[in-house]
């Protein structure tokens, strides 16, 4: 079944919008970030992963695709250009891309899941990154062995670690210029702890145990959708995971949603207003492509909602940069 046709089942619990009283929050700020996924091809198919990113994903953005995001991002005035996937390295024009976006953009990240950097064609990519000085935002379930491989697999683990002392040894955590970030995911339908309180506790253990340095960690609360979501239809977990969702709905998150200063922008073109609408194929209010902007103005627009958009707004707020409230 699909995940909105679940959600409509779920009538105890009010529509998005109907919670927000505040109809301002419901429309685009200044844009920001310019989001972009390069494609759902990933080397692993990890439990949480909402795009449902896997090896046997063919879906891959082509250069002109990656061209137009280019001309937006100089047309429209964001600051921040954030490359992900899939496993966005395995993108065939990946680093002709990074290589661009550089040039025209100061703060280039990219979403990794670090083991990548460990198959054949890909072990130079931690001093590809430091040359031209990309933010890395780097996903690790939980510092320990046994609670990050229940996400992502037996072994994954120890890669790693393995590939986290690379990017120290080239610069990442320690010099300036160079920053690594964490993400953190919860392993399982509850929320993550607060998130300067367990970035103590990365950074404590990792440290402790391996040597390793790194700048934040960012907490992601699961979001009700893609393998994740698929999980709660198929163990009876969806409605009792988004009563709690819902229960912890915090207004004061509201302001800080990525929808409202983000455009996310999917492997062929097509528009989001994030990347958990994209997962849901629920593309922006006007269903333009990025080709569609390379010439038109920034306007704001009505964002697009639904009952997974509780999961950016319960406690502390989620967001593809950590708690937003």
């Amino acid at each position: 079944m699909d995940i909105r046709e679940e959600f409509g089942k779920l009538t105890q619990i009010p529509d998005f919008e109907d919670s927000v009283e505040d109809k301002d929050l419901l429309m685009t700020d200044k844009m920001s970030v310019l989001q972009i996924n390069v494609g759902r091809l990933c080397n692993l198919a990890c439990k949480h992963c909402h795009m449902e990113a896997g090896p046997n994903r063919t879906e891959v953005m082509g250069r002109d695709v990656m061209e137009a995001c280019l001309d937006v991002y100089k047309n429209w005035g964001f600051s921040t250009i954030d490359i992900t996937g899939g496993a966005p390295e395995m993108n065939p024009d990946f680093r002709w891309f990074v290589e661009e976006a550089v040039k025209v953009c100061s703060h280039v990240m990219v979403r990794t899941n670090l083991t990548i950097m460990l198959e054949e064609g890909y072990e130079d990519l931690p001093e590809f990154y430091a040359d031209h000085k990309v933010e890395i935002i780097c996903s690790l379930p939980h510092y320990k062995a046994k609670n990050s491989e229940r996400q992502r697999g037996s072994g994954t683990f120890d890669k790693s670690i393995e590939v986290l002392k690379k990017l120290n040894e080239a610069g990442y955590g320690k010099d300036p210029e160079l920053v690594l970030n964490m993400v953190f995911n919860p392993g399982g339908a509850f929320f993550p702890p607060q998130q300067s309180a367990i970035e103590r506790e990365y950074k404590e253990h990792l440290g402790q145990e391996y040597g390793i340095v790194f700048n934040n960690l960012f907490t992601i609360t699961n979001n009700p959708i893609g393998r994740f979501g698929g999980f709660l239809m198929k163990t009876g977990n969806m409605e009792s995971y988004m009563t709690k969702l819902y229960g912890a709905f915090n207004p004061g998150a509201l302001p800080g949603m990525m929808c409202r200063s983000q455009l996310s922008v999917a492997w062929d073109g097509s528009l989001y207003d994030c990347d958990f609408n994209q997962a849901v194929d629920m593309p922006v209010e006007t269903k333009e492509t990025i080709m569609d902007l390379r010439d038109r103005p920034y306007k704001k627009r009505k964002i697009r909602f639904d009952k997974h958009c509780y999961a950016c707004t319960a406690g502390q707020g989620s967001s593809c940069g950590g708690s937003t409230a």
